[in-house]
């Protein structure tokens, strides 16, 4: 008797949650798993298994790809805040009628001794730094900084895995490091520079909340950029645990 084709998986990833779900599904004989990343990082961390590196070209590039290479399912675990590609992934998926989920770790929630003022976008935290302070931590990646870069006045401290580019502010001082990150080197960070305002956008990620504590132990404000929501109608599930299982029952 002839086995079935393995069933094509295609992950979206670059986050930790999406390396986690193809280790996972990586000893799967019914599943071929190919995680596409953006090619945004210049030294990424690859995940098991086949990956391919680069965009595809909008939505409906996205959807050529997906009819070409015979996918039966699409899981977007990309990072929370990259809301383009996810629309790309809603659109393609309903055009070649590919089942679709969305991977999303669970978002920061305050506590007691907390500070934080949720914004919309980097412009609307760029309004209120002003008021706040004058020495900025600002972790919110080095492709946003434009938002940022009309600020004449305030010092940022700026942390991004890769070098950001121009425009920048005009007093800034760079850190090129990634998570996981430590409550005592955070909190020694924070003194070192004697930062008055943290800037960062809700990822979620365990790896880089020990500054949220450093910050609420120095008793500093954050100001929290809300991630955009999940594409209408579109499933989340907030583990790789949880994507295994709604892919194993999708698929059946």
């Amino acid at each position: 008797m002839t086995s079935a084709p393995a069933r094509h998986v295609l992950i979206l990833g670059g986050t930790t949650e999406a390396r986690r779900l193809a280790e996972d599904l990586a000893d799967d004989p019914a599943l071929r798993v190919t995680s596409s990343l953006a090619g945004r990082v210049a030294a990424p961390r690859l995940p098991v298994g086949q990956v391919r590196i680069g965009g595809f070209g909008g939505a409906e590039g996205m959807a050529r790809w997906l009819r070409e290479h015979q996918v039966d399912a699409l899981i977007d675990a990309t990072h929370p805040f990259a809301d383009t590609i996810s629309s790309h992934a809603a659109r393609a998926a309903a055009d070649v009628h590919v089942p679709l989920l969305a991977l999303r770790r669970p978002g920061w929630v305050p506590g007691p001794g907390d500070r934080w003022q949720d914004v919309g976008s980097l412009a609307e935290a760029a309004r209120l730094l002003p008021d706040l302070g004058e020495r900025i931590f600002l972790t919110t990646g080095r492709m946003g900084l434009a938002a940022f870069a009309h600020l004449t006045e305030q010092w940022f401290l700026v942390r991004s895995v890769d070098a950001p580019e121009p425009p920048v502010p005009p007093r800034m001082e760079v850190i090129l490091d990634r998570g996981p990150f430590t409550l005592e080197g955070e909190a020694e960070l924070l003194r070192r520079h004697r930062v008055e305002v943290l800037v960062t956008k809700d990822s979620g990620a365990h790896a880089t909340a020990p500054k949220l504590t450093a910050a609420r132990a120095a008793g500093i404000p954050v100001v929290l950029i809300r991630r955009p929501p999940a594409p209408a109608g579109v499933p989340v599930a907030e583990t790789p645990a949880e994507a295994a299982a709604w892919l194993r029952t999708t698929l059946v």
